[in-house]
């Protein structure tokens, strides 16, 4: 069999809201799937931007439309900049996910802001975007979408565990009396969504290593009521929102009043305790996104799980969405399954995202 070649550059900006990660990616097969991220960036938000980003949610319609179109221009912008600056000649398609502004599949609605018509024009590259409507039509949570990438990309691993904005995980359950052998996946918790908005009350971005969580003291009522969350009871598929954070985590935490050493101390021993409930044996488990680098919290989730916990180079906990989302884009062009109806719980396995031919 001839190994096939493709060169594409991915897009995503997640809910931890630190930028836009572009990855540019050469994939190959032959008798099975592999990649190079061979140039990335992340590039910050200005002020203006996180204010937008941060508001949308709240935006009427023909607001929201106007901001997919200025969302999609600056996207366009930065690909095409980034294109310039790596003196990149060989692409055969970008694939963003845009900025996530509503998920609500129990309405049938997502929404991803940044237009693909303007990123397709602007750069004169054939576009994949739009990642997620088509699964929420089918019946799915349309999250996560990183799984089939996981399945593919990632197979020496029983668990993939991504720390970002919330927490997700994807492994495969073994064959069942009843069942297959599958693929499932779920967000599991917030994180940096959470850790984030309370250090920004300090002055800081996000909490270094963790240290200022280390400092605090754990509440434990906090902690039990947090942990007893109608949501951890749920069955997957699951999926969480900023909604979810907004309605639910923010109000309970400052409900106690707390120190916020003691909020950040509260809330990391809730994250590990959600990741460990999760892991039903001790297989071994990579771990990737911003997250990773809170060394306090992998440390909590080290002590309180038997698992051999893997943490790869930077470029792949920082890119590995990126790299996804290329990934997917990829399956799309080659109208291969990209999302699995046993992670989503659509009525399908499909291949999904909207194409712009230039």
């Amino acid at each position: 069999m001839n190994t096939k070649i493709w060169f594409g550059i991915g897009v995503m900006s997640g809910t931890s809201l630190d930028g836009v990660d572009i990855a540019y990616v050469k994939f190959t097969f032959k008798n099975k799937w592999r990649f190079e991220i061979l140039k990335k960036q992340t590039v910050s938000y200005s002020e203006e931007w996180l204010n937008n980003i941060k508001n949308a949610f709240f935006y009427s319609k023909k607001k929201l439309e106007n901001i997919d179109l200025e969302y999609g221009n600056l996207l366009a912008d930065l690909i095409n900049q980034f294109i310039i600056k790596n003196n990149i000649k060989n692409i055969d398609f970008i694939a963003s996910h845009g900025h996530t502004i509503h998920h609500k599949p129990e309405k049938n609605y997502t929404l991803q802001i940044g237009n693909g018509n303007i990123i397709a024009k602007k750069t004169g590259i054939k576009t994949i975007y739009d990642f997620r409507s088509q699964d929420v039509a089918f019946g799915g949570q349309g999250a996560p979408l990183v799984p089939i990438g996981d399945e593919l990309l990632f197979s020496d691993y029983k668990y993939c565990l991504n720390l970002g904005g919330f927490s997700n995980i994807s492994f495969k359950k073994p064959r069942s009396k009843n069942q297959d052998a599958r693929r499932v996946a779920y967000d599991i918790c917030a994180v940096n969504t959470v850790l984030n908005h309370y250090s920004k009350k300090l002055g800081f971005d996000y909490d270094n290593n963790g240290d200022i969580a280390k400092s605090g003291e754990i509440n434990i009522d906090l902690l039990n009521e947090l942990n007893n969350l109608e949501y951890y009871k749920m069955p997957f598929p699951k999926s969480l929102g900023i909604e979810f954070v907004n309605e639910k985590i923010i109000p309970l935490i400052d409900s106690f009043e707390l120190e916020i050493k003691d909020v950040l101390k509260t809330f990391v021993e809730h994250i590990a305790i959600q990741i460990t409930n999760n892991l039903t044996d001790n297989d071994n488990l990579l771990i990737t996104g911003g997250g990773t680098f809170n060394t306090f919290l992998i440390g909590r989730i080290k002590s309180l799980s038997k698992n051999k916990i893997a943490i790869p180079n930077e470029k792949i906990i920082d890119y590995k969405e990126a790299l996804i989302f290329a990934f997917l884009g990829l399956l799309r062009l080659e109208n291969k399954v990209n999302c699995l109806k046993s992670v989503t719980g659509a009525s399908k396995d499909h291949s999904s995202g909207l194409i712009v031919l230039v």
